[in-house]
């Protein structure tokens, strides 16, 4: 009998132990790309290396869609099985084959269409049953991967409401999503975009059946009296229901092994005012770990307490493995907009690296108490500036001295709180690292773009019916919600991206406007919670057609109804007269960061405008949107730049090996596949953004 034991205890029980040890690094060779940037781990990494750095110099075009719906486009398309899947600037979703990019179906929800961005699409498979799911307006959808037609099974006729789990007030409120949701076996957990202004929906987690389309779980990200961080939020919070937000909009990362989701949260509403929402405010711009079969809680790492900034976290966190004091770490990463890394212990939540709690200046708007610190990564060190001096303000601005005289009078420094004077915010509005998110390879090495660009922010009294009574209900309607973006004098903002609406009467009907106000378009929030009245108000008001009326008449609906003491006054952009960042550059960098040893490997300008090459000005770096990818030839791929080009990086030294002009910006995350033996690297082209041209390619590229 002992003889027995002494086998079962040498021989059994390690093998035993070794299939139940989680793997640390996804074991695919990665010959598709079947899932929302490469991976459940979110690490736009591919292991084919057809394409190296010894031949990346050869690339060509293989094929080209054209989908026939222009405009922007942020889509990471999927390859599965020989099918490539992917959306239109319209929310239109297809599939090609993935060797010719031959269309085999297109399929467009019925209705008035949406112009919201959708960066991909989800694909499961089981027993046969293939489907796609993906958000179009404010649902969840679920299309026949093979046909392209509805899955009328899946809640009502083929779609189920992203409100389904949230408060019964986000009915009448913005609810959608722009990023493909997380899956787990059956299980489809969504991220969400809410509004950003009093009375936003607050955005839970919710997890769907992808079978029936029935809730599954949801996780409160504010939560409900007596619970663990309600402490860190006024008792009247979810009664009052003007405090929204903490919403996961940028995505997710799961490991499935471990069961474990990992979720990063934006800021609560109104994003820059929080004396309604006094405390750190749990669990808003936090890193969460939740059990993905239940949604319960397991740890959570705040990174801005009481977030007046919009400082939400902007990408899916990054699953990677790392050595740390000799050991081997299954690790989670967050970048952020302010252009830290964050490094936590898959497991249990413990930084990997020292983080320090900083002091930082108090608020001077009345009714407004900042947090007296924020965390601060000792290690890595930042990827983007966090300070400015004057030495700092753009030497070859024409308008230097003007440019110095408004950096003078502003107020400075991270975490700054706003107020009535500008504050300039850098890392601005967009990061740091944005929506794209980084790469990272088996050898936990991180690789992020990044933004530098300065924005001004500035708070003002909200404007009340008694203080402008002489005005219509739209003039009233659009100083408290439109002017923020659009401006007083209606002609917007395009270099940070707001369009003028001045003569829209001439371009668009009202039934557009309306539903435009409704259901948002592009990256404007939809204001569902607005009457039919009030949205006519506002169009009367941008057709020149409104009639001055006294405050007992339509002014009493002019104010919204959770307007607050204070609005902001916009996401302006620090320029100078040329319109070039009011900066010294780089305006874009790519930094490559090893996450063993928290130290920086190299650091380049991404980017270029081509104008001051012209002049003899070094390459710049320009604003760029959209993630990189890396593969096992040494390489990295990134377009984002607003200069339209896609480049080809050595991973290991940053040297820029191959770049190609775009038929439009690439402002999207490439993919890289490979069939019958040949790899191919895929990059939606749909421009738009900074005022770039538009588009309506997918352009796939190979030897």
């Amino acid at each position: 009998m002992k003889i027995y034991t002494k086998i079962f205890l040498v021989f059994v029980v390690p093998v035993l132990l070794l299939s139940c040890k989680p793997s640390r690094m996804n074991s695919s060779d990665h010959t598709q790309w079947a899932e929302y940037l490469g991976g459940p781990e979110r690490n736009h990494y591919s292991s084919l290396a057809q394409i190296n750095v010894s031949n990346v110099a050869k690339l060509q075009i293989a094929w080209e869609y054209r989908s026939g719906d222009s405009g922007q486009v942020q889509c990471n398309p999927i390859i599965v099985n020989g099918v490539l899947f992917g959306v239109t600037a319209s929310n239109q979703v297809f599939a090609l084959d993935a060797a010719t990019g031959n269309e085999k179906w297109k399929y467009t929800q019925p209705g008035e269409g949406t112009s919201n961005v959708n960066r991909g699409v989800t694909y499961w498979e089981a027993d046969g049953d293939k489907r796609i799911l993906y958000a179009y307006s404010s649902f969840l959808c679920a299309l026949n991967a093979e046909t392209g037609q509805p899955v009328k099974s899946f809640g009502d006729n083929g779609k189920v409401s992203l409100s389904a789990g949230l408060e019964p007030n986000a009915k009448e409120r913005f609810v959608g999503s722009t990023t493909p949701g997380t899956l787990f076996n059956d299980l489809i957990i969504m991220p969400l975009r809410v509004g950003e202004g009093e009375g936003a929906a607050i955005g839970y987690i919710q997890a769907f059946n992808v079978k029936t389309g029935k809730l599954a779980w949801i996780f409160k990200t504010i939560p409900d009296a007596g619970e663990k961080g309600a402490s860190t939020w006024p008792s009247y919070i979810k009664s009052n229901g003007d405090v929204g937000g903490v919403n996961n909009w940028a995505g997710m990362a799961v490991d499935r092994e471990r069961e474990i989701i990992y979720i990063p949260t934006g800021s609560p509403a109104f994003d820059f005012y929080g004396g309604n929402r006094l405390g750190d405010n749990l669990y808003a711009n936090c890193l969460l770990a939740l059990n993905v079969r239940t949604g319960k809680y397991i740890w959570h790492y705040q990174m801005v307490h009481h977030d007046v900034w919009d400082r939400d976290l902007p990408a899916p966190p990054n699953l990677l493995t790392v050595t740390h004091h000799g050991e081997k770490i299954d690790a989670v990463a967050q970048v952020t907009k302010n252009g830290f890394v964050f490094l936590f212990d898959r497991e249990n939540g413990k930084p990997l690296f020292p983080i320090e709690e900083k002091n930082f200046p108090k608020s001077d708007m009345p009714g407004e108490v900042v947090s007296n610190t924020q965390p601060v990564p000792a290690i890595p060190k930042p990827f983007a500036r966090q300070q400015l001096n004057e030495g700092d303000i753009s030497t070859f601005a024409e308008n230097r001295s003007e440019l110095l005289a408004s950096f003078k009078k502003a107020k400075k420094g991270m975490y700054q709180p706003l107020g009535f004077m500008p504050t300039v915010v850098l890392p601005g509005a967009d990061g740091g690292a944005e929506w794209g998110g980084a790469a990272a390879d088996p050898d936990g090495i991180l690789y992020v773009n990044s933004n530098e660009m300065p924005w001004l922010f500035s708070l003002s009294k909200t404007v009340s019916v008694a203080q402008q009574s002489n005005l219509t209900a739209g003039n009233l309607l659009y100083n408290n919600t439109c002017i923020t973006c659009h401006g007083a004098s209606l002609k917007g903002n395009p270099a940070s991206g707001y369009p003028s609406l001045v003569n829209i009467k001439e371009r668009v009907g009202r039934k557009v406007i309306s539903n435009l106000i409704t259901s948002g378009r592009g990256m404007m929030p939809g204001f569902s919670n607005m009457s039919t009245a009030q949205k006519q108000s506002i169009i009367d008001f941008l057709f020149h057609e409104e009639k001055i009326e006294a405050p007992s008449g339509k002014t009493k609906n002019a104010v919204p109804e959770f307007a607050g003491p204070y609005k902001f006054d916009g996401y302006n952009k620090f320029l100078d007269n040329n319109g070039y960042p009011a900066i010294t550059p780089p305006w874009g960098t790519l930094t490559a960061i090893d996450l063993n040893t928290g130290k920086h490997l190299w650091q380049k300008t991404l980017g270029e405008f081509k104008e001051l090459s012209a002049k003899g000005i070094s390459p710049t770096g320009t604003e760029n949107y959209g993630g990189p990818i890396v593969t096992a030839g040494g390489l990295l791929f990134i377009a984002a730049t607003k200069d339209g080009m896609f480049r080809a990086f050595d991973k290991k030294t940053g040297k820029l090996l191959w770049e190609t002009e775009l038929p439009a910006a690439g402002f999207a995350t490439p993919s890289t596949y490979q069939i019958n033996g040949k790899q191919y690297i895929v990059i939606a082209c749909g421009g738009t953004k900074l005022g770039t041209k538009k588009g309506d390619s997918y352009m796939a590229f190979s030897l």
